[in-house]
Order: structure tokens, then sequence, then C-alpha cells
């Protein structure tokens, strides 16, 4: 038996697009052991992952290297296999080090490859490829090491709820804000989490109005714990179509699962919009210019007829809104909205 953990511990983000790479090794190894090290934020999104069978906590609260030993000794502790770091850091390469795991598995980048035994190179920030891709690429790459030939990646969706639950919390929903039949659910996320640049508030107050002339739908506006003041703004700001507000504040799995029941997802590059990815909701998000942020680098791992991705003209600085020509946007959601 395979004993393997697997390193995605940044964002939430980050985090889901590893998804895919692990449902490859669990779908080669499925007798393998998966153990995923995540921060306690991304935990609940962790248990829900059907191929993750056990979680290990990143405690990251000290200095690296007191950090680094605390995490080899409970490391040490479960025995692995191999290790292989989706997301790599000096800090948890050290750790892996000092936990003596036989194959430590990661990108030839940054200082963390020094403690790593099996490495890959990829040029990450080139983004010549989709983050999922370069983390399926790791673990074709552990496949291969273990003298094996890597299967076919599993397709979306990655994440799912059993089907009578969405269907009871669908109605439900729909009943409570007063959805009529035949409306199509449209969920905008305006916030940005801390992280993602997004579209101005004008902007997404145009296209919900712009689709809205020549679709029958509802919106919602979605907002994380901290994000009221601008979802209620942009609320506020829609006239051609009946809008509801959802604040979530029950946690990132019921948000997941309210997310599963719309016909249509939209947002900057966060992590909402990569769970609504996982789900195989249609998608349409908006990203900077930046090499490092690209559409292509941190597109969504819903299927390709599913995700609507617009880039800014120009380069955006962190405080920025996006500068996006949102006519063609329009036309394309659409269609989008017409062909599911």
């Amino acid at each position: 038996m395979h004993k393997i953990l697997v390193i995605r511990n940044d964002k939430l983000g980050d985090f889901m697009l590893a998804w895919p790479a692990i449902a490859l090794l669990k779908t080669q190894y499925p007798d393998s052991e998966i153990t995923a090290l995540v921060p306690a934020y991304t935990e609940p999104m962790a248990r829900l992952c059907p191929w993750i069978d056990q979680i290990l906590l990143d405690n990251n609260e000290t200095s690296i290297v007191s950090s680094a030993h605390a995490l080899a000794k409970t490391i040490s502790a479960e025995s692995f296999d191999a290790s292989i770091s989706y997301f790599s850091e000096a800090r948890t390469a050290l750790a892996l080090w000092l936990a003596r795991i036989p194959y430590r598995i990661g990108p030839a980048t940054k200082l963390a490859q020094v403690f790593l035994n099996r490495t890959l190179r990829q040029r990450r920030s080139s983004s010549a490829k989709p983050e999922y891709e370069y983390n399926i690429d790791l673990s074709r790459f552990y496949i291969e090491q273990q003298g094996d030939h890597p299967m076919a990646t599993p397709s979306a969706p990655y994440l799912t709820f059993p089907e009578d639950e969405i269907t009871t919390l669908k109605a439900r929903f729909r009943a409570e804000h007063a959805v009529q039949d035949g409306m199509k659910l449209v969920f905008i996320h305006p916030g940005s989490g801390g992280s993602a640049i997004n579209l101005s508030l004008d902007q997404y107050a145009q296209l919900a109005d712009s689709i809205a002339a020549q679709n029958n739908i509802h919106v919602v506006i979605t907002c994380g714990p901290d994000e009221l003041t601008i979802a209620s703004k942009l609320a506020s700001m829609i006239k051609r179509a009946p809008v509801s507000l959802y604040h979530s504040t029950s946690g990132i799995v019921e948000f997941s699962r309210l997310i599963s029941i719309c016909d249509l997802f939209i947002s900057g590059s966060t992590g909402p919009l990569h769970i609504a990815g996982a789900l195989n909701v249609p998608t349409a998000a908006f990203y900077p210019s930046r090499r490092s942020a690209t559409a292509l680098r941190w597109q969504t791992t819903n299927e390709d007829d599913r995700r609507i991705i617009a880039s800014a003209r120009k380069n955006t600085s962190k405080h920025d809104t996006l500068q996006i020509d949102i006519d063609p946007i329009i036309y394309k959601l659409n269609k989008l909205l017409s062909a599911h």
C-alpha cells in the first residue's frame, strides 16, 4: 500500500486546483492511503475530497526552523512512503527531509528543492499551462517513479454532494427567495477574499442587467463574512433582475453546497470560483494581465464548454479594479446560459 502525503497548504483556490492531481493518485492506486497537509481554514474542504483519506493540519505559527521541526515530528509519526509537494516552500520541504520520507517529490524551484530528492522542472512562473496541470504533472512524475504508466486523469466534477440533498436545498432556497419557476440562478461574487483583483461594482451591475435583458434570471450576490458592505451595494445597483443576498457565515462547506445549485457563477479568481469549477458549475471569471496571475494559469477545473475567461487589457496593480471590455463577455454569457 502506498502511504502518500500530499501538500497544498496555501490558499483555498490553490488547494481546489490540486484535486485533479489527487484524484489521479487515488485512481492509479486505489488501495493507497492519501493524507493531505492543509491549513485549518481549508480543512473542511479537504474533508469533502473523496480522494483524501486523512488530514494533517499545518499550524504555521512560529519561525521557519521551529515550525519545520514541529511539523517533522508530526509527519514522522505517520511513516509515509512518499510526499508530493504541489505547493513547495522551504519550511515544509525541510520538515519532509527531517522526517526522512523516502520519496520527496516537488517542483525543481526555489530553495525548497534542496530538501527534496525527486524534482521535476516546471517553471510555473512562466504560466505556460494551468496550475492544475502542473499539479497533475507531479502526480504523473510520482507514478512514473514507481515504474507505472499514469492512467487518465478523472474529469470534472471533482466535488459533488448527494443529489437528494442538493434538490432539497435548491427547492428551499428558491422558495425562501421567491425565485420564480423557470428563472435561472446567477451567482455573482464581487469580493476578493483579500487576494484576487476584481471587476468594479459598476461593471458587475452592467453585466447583471445586460444578461437579464435577454435571460430569465434571478441574481444572487454572494459574500464572505467581511464582504457584506460591498455585496449589499452591488445588490442595490442591479435594476433589471430580482436580486437576493447570500452572506456566508456558516462556513465554506455550506457555501459550497449553495454554489452547487446555481446555473452560473461569476467572480474574480477567488476560492469560491474554484469551488464552482470543481463542482463543474458554469463559470465566468476575470483575471489581471500579470504573468503570475494569467487566465490560463489560474483557470478553473470545470469542463471547457462551461468556462468563460477574460483578462485585463493592461497590467493591473494590486489595488486597482480590472480594466476589461465586458461587451464580448455579455455575448458569451448569454450563449452559456442558453446552452446550460
